[in-house]
């Protein structure tokens, strides 16, 4: 990794507001990962790449608070999705750009800010979204924030479905087949096992 990169002008709002049916509804960004909750795995990795940081939470926002970043909860309080809680981040950020990062993936390259910016303005595209080889990562999105507005109307029409909202801007596909293992999420226990077993081996 780059440890030289700068840290952008940008937002990054980490995802923590679904219901993590198949954790069996524990919080996820809480649940313990390798000797510390697991959205501590995903702030640290993005502290050297963006400026600025926000935890999107629909509960236990004392909790969240705690690790030193604003909290904000979807302007509709039923667990809408990942779109929700960008939503949610573009009314609160100050910053033109907002990254979104689910709190269930804590192996991020430093390089993931950077590249995904890189694209967004050779291409003077609205959205830039990382490609791992297979297939479009929409949660990992660099988002301009003056399409807060398209958004809004767009869940408030009963949207939730991130690449039919993409089909109405213009989106750079970043590629990322390089760096799979950077879109690596933990669902269950044993995919928790693996990723801990992971983190022990880079260590």
């Amino acid at each position: 990794m780059n440890d030289t990169l700068p840290r952008l002008p940008i937002t990054a709002v980490v995802l923590a507001g679904g219901r993590a049916t198949r954790m069996g509804g524990q919080d996820k960004g809480l649940v313990e990962l390798a000797g510390r909750p697991m959205i501590a795995h995903v702030l640290a990795a993005l502290a050297g790449q963006v400026e600025w940081m926000l935890v999107n939470a629909n509960r236990n926002l004392d909790r969240y608070a705690a690790f030193g970043w604003p909290v904000v909860r979807d302007e509709d309080t039923g667990f809408l999705g990942p779109l929700a809680g960008l939503e949610a981040g573009m009314r609160a950020a100050a910053t033109p750009l907002v990254l979104t990062v689910p709190c269930d993936c804590p192996v991020l390259p430093a390089a993931l800010t950077a590249r995904l910016h890189a694209a967004l303005v050779a291409e003077d595209a609205e959205i830039a979204v990382p490609h791992d080889g297979e297939r479009l990562q929409p949660v990992f999105a660099l988002t301009r924030r003056s399409l807060q507005p398209s958004l809004a109307a767009y869940l408030g029409s009963g949207g939730r479905k991130i690449d039919r909202w993409f089909e109405h801007h213009r989106v750079a596909e970043v590629d990322f087949s390089d760096l799979p293992d950077t879109f690596i999420n933990v669902n269950d226990p044993d995919e928790r096992r693996a990723v801990e077993a992971r983190l022990a081996d880079s260590a």
